[in-house]
């Protein structure tokens, strides 16, 4: 799919009520959260809710994380059996717990082992198999390309290319000149992904690169219109903000779909970093914010999103 702009896979975030709300709003498809291969923890409620993808899209990609080659290898075939359309590799995950046990992005360190993982992982299922990594462990050893090559040999379909390296985890500026040198050299679509925030940026990068998509996380938190907005500027047309009471019937849909998803209990809890992103768009962000999060009751907080707009002018009068 060239240019395609997808939701990127993030921990705690990209669960299916976000992804279907995202595609829903223009993502061309979207990446489940981190899978850990370990099939003992599959068992467990929150796992399960992750591998949950009832009623999503094609294509339905589930991302998974590892350190172990054969483990990998049967998660993977384990996930094709469960409906994904796609397995794709983390090894771009800079966190301490996930490096610490050589996954993530500490797998980049071990071209050996990234060989081994990758071509089990391709040798095991049927669907596509794509790979997303890191520029490298560190600024001072940045091996994206030569992993390009190696994924590529194995039978990776499609490579993304967070633009930082492990050691700056989320830190300073993405710089996208490293997925545009592996797009040189490899046959097979590079995408790119960090500080894609706007669709003036995400047209810069399609005409400085050639490259065949891009990905976009932490800027689509609250704001899953960025994905239209950004197709928008693509296709040179004019784009309109949503107004409040259009915020609000998705911020609405995307509560119903917590709910229904967490059960009203934890999907209370799991509701408010989701609106209170959402918030920031918002007049007195921070009050608004603090009265939702007041709340401990499902039935409440919806009661709450078909009132906030009085309560937005409620303040600004007062």
């Amino acid at each position: 799919m060239k240019n395609a702009i997808v939701l990127a896979p993030m921990a705690g975030i990209t669960d299916k009520p976000f992804r279907k709300i995202c595609r829903k709003l223009g993502a061309d498809y979207a990446v489940s959260e981190m899978v850990a291969s370990k099939l003992e923890l599959w068992d467990r409620p929150g796992t399960r809710a992750r591998l949950n993808m009832d009623g999503e899209a094609f294509p339905r990609v589930v991302q998974l994380v590892g350190s172990d080659a054969e483990v990998m290898a049967k998660a993977a075939r384990i996930a094709q059996d469960n409906g994904a359309d796609v397995i794709d590799i983390n090894m771009g995950c800079p966190a301490k717990k996930v490096c610490g046990k050589a996954a993530g992005s500490a797998l980049m360190k071990d071209t050996k082992k990234v060989s081994l993982i990758l071509g089990q992982v391709v040798n095991a299922v049927d669907v596509p198999v794509t790979l997303k990594i890191r520029t490298g462990w560190n600024p001072e050893n940045k091996n994206a390309v030569d992993i390009g090559r190696i994924a590529e040999l194995e039978g990776i379909t499609g490579l993304v290319i967070h633009g930082r390296t492990r050691a700056c985890k989320f830190s300073g500026r993405a710089e996208h000149v490293t997925a545009a040198n592996i797009k040189k050299i490899v046959g097979i679509p590079v995408m790119a992904n960090g500080d894609i925030t706007t669709g003036v940026i995400a047209k810069k990068l399609f005409d400085d690169f050639d490259l065949d998509g891009l990905m976009i996380g932490r800027a689509a938190r609250g704001n899953p219109w960025l994905f239209a907005s950004v197709k928008a500027r693509l296709n040179g047309l004019r784009w309109v903000e949503p107004t409040f009471q259009e915020r609000v019937e998705v911020m609405s849909d995307h509560l119903q779909g917590i709910h229904e998803h967490y059960g009203q209990r934890k999907g209370v809890l799991m509701a408010r970093k989701h609106i209170g992103w959402y918030l920031e768009a918002f007049p007195n962000a921070s009050v608004l914010r603090k009265m939702f999060n007041a709340i401990t009751v499902a039935s409440d907080q919806q009661f709450f999103l078909d009132n906030v707009i009085d309560y937005v002018y409620t303040d600004i009068a007062a």
